[in-house]
């Protein structure tokens, strides 16, 4: 007997529903691996020794590294804070490399007491290429470092910078990574939610891979390398997001880089979307990058070689943007409760709840400031705006040149760290 065509159609929307329920559950269970993965880290953070070794007398002599393009607003005021360091002065050099400046920045630099080192490549345009350079002028200098250090033009390091890698170096560790974070938090609330995102991505991740035996990679400022790494590796690192290229190639290498959660770099952010767009656009189209040329074989000999410490690197990499999953993981529990279909909204929960519990953690550690809290109510203008900066990337299908973000100087605060703003 043939079915009715009411039949059919009751048939035909239960096929859909079925259809539409697996693809959101699918969907969903992309940023709830992404969330249960940072849970780990949290989880691991909050077991994490947060001191290093106790500092000892002073055993190492530092070359501090400072690439400056155009930076004569900001210059002074980080070589103002180095000369306060708590570290004998003639155990460290800082060195500055002036690269392509048309600006004063070499006059400043020198007038406060640094070695200048003045560079000009109108084709070789990058931080990249200005450290290799920088340190290959070392090279043919008497002088002799034990490790060296990178900071950029528009920071500032607490007091104990120093003594905290020469003690961590005195442990055994290669290569150091101090916790990044923002010195303008209160200047907008663009800035105030990057100081919330970073101490999500620079401190409770760091730490948690140091509780877990990781590597907690490199931020491209606040870096510190025993002599003999960049022996070994030189600089060759030339990408839009070449702290990464970095760690990677330090990983293949069976280099773990240390995290010291108690030194800070502070730098400042841009406080208005229009600053940020280029800086953002930047790391994206960098890492994105980064991810097609180094990823896939970075997996192949993780699993091979059964390294955690290979895979490790190699799954950050593919995490994107806390906006990117945390929006997939509302559209997942939209698509849920519109279905009615109980799993997938399930699972968009409990990834949404992993990405908060992710961020709140990440705040607490830091001891972060009210500003910071209050923050997060422009959140979704935010993630909205970071969500199609990351779709460009995508589409973009390649990298872009470098542009210097436009920065104003902030006051100068306190040389504490974790949320003395």
């Amino acid at each position: 007997m043939p079915l009715r065509p009411a039949r059919l159609g009751e048939r035909s929307r239960q096929t859909l529903l079925i259809a539409l329920t697996t693809v959101s559950t699918l969907v969903a269970s992309i940023p709830l691996l992404m969330a249960s993965y940072l849970v780990v880290l949290t989880i691991g953070a909050g077991f994490a020794r947060r001191t290093g070794p106790p500092p000892g007398p002073a055993r190492r002599r530092f070359a501090v590294l400072v690439p400056a393009h155009n930076e004569e607003l900001l210059i002074g005021r980080l070589l103002q804070n180095l000369a306060q360091l708590e570290y004998p002065p003639d155990k460290y050099d800082v060195h500055v490399v002036a690269d392509n400046c048309t600006d004063e920045t070499a006059s400043r630099a020198r007038a406060l007491g640094a070695s200048v080192h003045e560079r000009s490549d109108a084709t070789q345009r990058s931080k990249g290429h200005a450290l290799r350079w920088l340190l290959q002028e070392l090279g043919a200098l008497p002088a002799v470092y034990d490790a060296y250090v990178v900071l950029d033009a528009d920071s500032m390091v607490d007091r104990n910078f120093l003594r905290a890698m020469d003690a961590r170096l005195e442990a055994g560790s290669q290569v150091v990574q101090a916790y990044y974070s923002v010195l303008n938090s209160r200047a907008s609330s663009l800035a105030a939610l990057r100081f919330a995102a970073l101490a999500a991505i620079h401190y409770v991740r760091p730490l948690g891979r140091s509780a877990l035996g990781l590597s907690c990679g490199l931020k491209g400022n606040g870096m510190c390398f025993a002599a003999p790494v960049l022996a070994r590796h030189s600089w060759n690192w030339f990408a839009l997001a070449e702290d990464v290229e970095f760690h990677l190639a330090l990983v293949r290498d069976g280099i773990r880089v240390d995290f010291a959660p108690e030194t800070t770099v502070l730098a400042d952010m841009p406080v208005s979307f229009r600053q940020a767009a280029s800086q953002n656009a930047r790391w994206e189209r960098g890492r994105l990058e980064l991810v097609r040329r180094h990823v896939p074989g970075l997996l192949a000999s993780g699993l091979a070689s059964r390294s955690a410490l290979r895979l490790d690197a190699a799954v950050e990499q593919i995490i994107p943007p806390l906006s990117v999953p945390f929006v997939l993981g509302w559209l997942s529990l939209g698509a849920g409760v519109t279905l009615k279909a109980p799993l997938p909204a399930a699972l968009a929960g409990l990834s949404l709840l992993g990405q908060v519990t992710h961020l709140l953690a990440g705040l607490a550690l830091v001891r972060a400031p009210l500003g910071a809290y209050l923050a997060l109510a422009y959140a979704p203008i935010y993630i909205l705006w970071k969500v199609w900066l990351y779709a460009r990337a995508l589409a973009s299908g390649g990298s872009a040149p470098w542009v210097r973000t436009a920065r104003a100087p902030q006051a100068p605060v306190p040389s504490s760290h974790h949320g003395s703003e």
